[in-house]
């Protein structure tokens, strides 16, 4: 047997985020302080007014902060029609089931029984309650899986978050939220159900093609296509290896090569975490051609001319643990990609405590030690605000991720552009 890549032990161990690191034979051990998410509440007044807060912030405009990637979840107890799969309820199925504790344990509404989707809610409240005035978090529906035919299967569906939810609770704090609406193109109602959200205030619409069962490159998606480039609506979708929900789709699906036809069609695509992580067939060496890291094929469409008005990323995930670092150092030190790249956090991740490591990075020079014990504290108030303080700390070789990147209001607020 061939030895397995270094790249893909990594994936295995956190399989797809979470679960790994319990299933490796420390499950006994989920409650102890290094694994689970504290969930406090206001950060310590010493904290809140550190240095390395401060200069976090320092040369961007906090009004123009959208946080672009950031997850509803629930179980749909409190009226949200959120379901998730049987399987992510069902101990028989333990890497689901974990995968859901992790999740629920990081937006703090792992104990909460018959309010799971209020204390989450209530916890991005709280989250925001220590940003600056006029920052915003995107929140994120998430459709049904769908048949080759447009029919919905939501019995292959890990998880289902509605539009209307989502629109839901942006309206009760639209002061602290935007929200982001999923669409699966093949349905018949597509364009009807875009057109219906962008006039309710979606401001983008979300896919992960893997799970959704959608395939990006097929000529189903046309006609969702020319309504998005005719309204301007921005497509975030998934791109690489995806791990960490399960459905119908292929995993070929998240090939960044795939979305060419939406860029084509003329619609704004962010491919979510400049597809960091994973490897695809080169499809421009034909469709059995050599299995490459995605974020190469990422890196070609940023390099196409015809795409530098049309092809963006946001840079959630892009700290994981289970990323090579030397993808990491490259967004960074890539300049040039900089106006084309977008802040989001990929809320709840930042929450789970072990997938995210500031003293790796610090071991590798690419954040001071001295940040190290301040943003682990950060993290067990904010996860949100963790995320955003890391990334304006890390540097590589000189150089750091530039202050328009976390000014995302330009790109989805066309008023603001």
């Amino acid at each position: 047997m061939s030895p397995v890549p270094r790249s893909s032990l990594r994936r295995r161990l956190l399989l797809g985020g979470v679960g790994g690191l319990v299933l490796g034979g420390a499950a006994w051990r989920f409650g102890q302080p290094w694994l689970v998410n504290p969930c406090r509440a206001a950060l310590p007044a010493d904290i809140a007014d550190h240095d390395i807060i401060r200069a976090a912030w320092a040369g961007i405009d906090p009004a123009q902060v959208w946080d672009c990637h950031v997850h509803l979840a629930g179980v749909g107890d409190g009226g949200s029609g959120i379901t998730i799969s049987e399987t992510m309820l069902s101990p028989l199925h333990p890497l689901e089931y974990l995968q859901r504790l992790f999740y629920l344990n990081a937006g703090c509404a792992h104990d909460a029984p018959g309010q799971v989707d209020q204390s989450y809610v209530a916890r991005l409240h709280n989250l925001m309650d220590a940003m600056p005035a006029g920052c915003k978090l995107m929140l994120f529906a998430f459709d049904h899986a769908h048949d080759a035919r447009g029919v919905a299967q939501p019995e292959q569906s890990a998880f289902y978050v509605p539009n209307a939810y989502a629109q839901q609770v942006v309206g009760a704090l639209p002061e602290r939220f935007e929200w982001v609406c999923s669409i699966h193109p093949y349905r018949e109602d597509s364009v009807a159900a875009l057109e219906a959200a962008v006039a309710g205030g979606a401001r983008a619409v979300k896919w992960l093609p893997p799970a959704m069962g959608i395939d990006p490159a097929s000529a189903q998606c046309d006609r969702f296509y020319a309504a998005l480039a005719r309204l301007d609506v921005p497509l975030i979708s998934h791109a690489g290896e995806e791990k960490a929900v399960h459905g119908i789709g292929q995993p070929a699906w998240g090939n960044p090569l795939r979305l060419r036809r939406a860029l084509d069609a003329g619609v704004r695509v962010v491919m979510a975490h400049c597809a960091s992580i994973g490897e695809d067939v080169d499809l421009d060496r034909g469709e059995n051609g050599p299995s490459v890291p995605s974020f190469d094929l990422f890196k070609r469409l940023m390099a196409a001319p015809e795409y530098a008005d049309r092809l963006f990323a946001d840079i959630s995930a892009i700290t994981l643990r289970n990323r090579d670092l030397t993808v990491l150092r490259e967004i960074i030190e890539q300049q040039r990609w900089h106006n084309r790249l977008l802040f989001g956090s990929d809320y709840p991740l930042p929450g789970i405590l072990p997938l995210i490591s500031p003293a790796q990075l610090a071991a590798e020079n690419m954040l001071d030690a001295a940040a190290v014990p301040v943003l682990e504290a950060v993290r067990d108030h904010n996860p949100i605000l963790f995320d955003l303080v890391l990334k304006r700390h890390l540097r590589s070789r000189g150089a750091r991720l530039a202050d328009r990147i976390f000014e995302t209001r330009r790109f989805f607020d066309r008023s603001h552009a």
